[in-house]
């Protein structure tokens, strides 16, 4: 004979409180560990949708980042010379040889200094990146000490809103414009002239060459005839790839203390489900003693007790899930340990998350309840009934 589903889960809304006590501990584990992987994933996807797939940036071999390369200007006319470049609307080729330098900006809200991405662009800069959309004001005129912000930079930074002015490179530049390239870390750069950015930070070369291929499929092509030109010293990486390897180390760093913290949360969630369904046991002797005198085996009675365990676990993997899906509405910042400047992101909520975090909860409660189950599975007929009478 089976215990009934409907049995268990009676059990537990008799037992609320405790009920209660343990789903919510479970709960907080759940959500500290949904919590850590949506701030993983929330980076590694900002960065990612950054870059778009069709585009190739060129950057100087072994260089990490925009910031510590250098192309040098005989190197770029090389490189927009390749004919996997596609021609714009204008009749211009779509590429954009582009400056990345870092400088210092206080915050609004508490004044502390912190690195932010300045990005020399060009006109084809913008056709390049479709994402982006400016939000208020103009665009800055080319030749000029004009520049147009993020929309993180504007909200977070002092000077960074329209009409206001910054201060770097020895010149005061005035910001004309604010963009929002929506869930992407150009939101967290300054852009300008290109051509008036390295005059005023005196560098002779440019950080990287962006442009986009005509064919996604010609990339392996252009890749190899780049980085195989004695002339040219540079790697050539899809976009999408070169931000992805911006957000590796970061990612894994979060996802390595997300895993530790869990870990250590998880062994009181499991003993207090443990203790829970040890109490349960007690207080239910004369039940699993009926239960067995009626001709349920011992493998029902264990499953059963398996079963309650699991419900509520799975009870708290639910609320915690739910809790946590809220951290999608905020927006934190921290620095990107590859290019040392600032970067805002989202939390990020992926079926991956909500999985894993079910199937870790599930994991708590088989822990925390099969030992408790395999006593009451093991429990002799006449002790139980004994007890009853006493």
């Amino acid at each position: 004979m089976r215990v009934p589903l409907l049995y268990s889960m009676r059990n537990l809304w008799t037992r609320r409180l405790t009920t209660v006590l343990t789903a919510s501990g479970m709960a907080l584990v759940v959500f500290v560990f949904s919590a850590i992987l949506m701030l993983a994933e929330g980076l590694r996807k900002t960065l990612i949708e950054t870059g778009s797939y069709d585009n190739v940036v060129v950057i100087r071999k072994a260089s990490v980042s925009e910031v510590q390369s250098s192309v040098d200007r005989l190197q770029a006319s090389i490189i927009e010379t390749q004919p996997e470049i596609v021609i714009g609307s204008e009749g211009q080729k779509l590429v954009s040889k582009e400056l990345v330098v870092l400088i210092t900006l206080p915050r609004r809200d508490s004044d502390k200094p912190a690195n932010v991405v300045i990005r020399g662009t060009e006109k084809t800069s913008l056709q390049l990146r479709p994402q982006i959309r400016l939000i208020k004001g103009r665009m800055p005129r080319l030749g000029s000490s004009e520049i147009i912000t993020g929309k993180s930079i504007a909200e977070r930074f002092k000077g960074g809103d329209v009409g206001e002015t910054l201060r770097f490179a020895m010149r005061d530049w005035t910001v004309v414009g604010v963009f929002d390239a929506g869930n992407t870390g150009f939101s967290s750069e300054i852009w300008g002239d290109v051509n008036q950015l390295m005059q005023a930070f005196r560098r002779p070369v440019y950080s990287s060459v962006i442009f986009k291929l005509r064919d996604s499929s010609e990339f392996e092509n252009v890749k190899s005839r780049l980085e195989n030109d004695p002339r040219l010293t540079v790697d050539a990486l899809r976009e999408t790839r070169y931000y992805e390897k911006q957000s590796e180390m970061m990612a894994k760093f979060l996802r390595i203390l997300g895993i530790s913290l869990t870990l250590i949360f998880s062994i009181g969630a499991v003993i207090g489900a443990m203790i829970t369904m040890y109490a349960a046991v007690a207080n239910r002797t004369n039940e699993i003693g009926t239960m067995r005198a009626l001709g349920f085996q011992k493998i029902s009675i264990l499953v059963s007790f398996l079963v309650e365990s699991l419900i509520l676990s799975f009870i708290g993997g639910c609320v915690g899930l739910f809790f946590s899906s809220f951290l999608e509405l905020f927006t934190v910042s921290t620095m990107n340990w590859q290019t040392f400047s600032e970067l805002a992101f989202s939390f990020s909520l992926t079926f991956k998350i909500i999985f894993s975090g079910l199937l870790f909860s599930l994991i708590m409660g088989f822990v925390g309840g099969v030992l408790p189950a395999f006593r009451a599975a093991k429990m002799n007929i006449v002790d139980a009934l004994f007890s009853k009478i006493l």
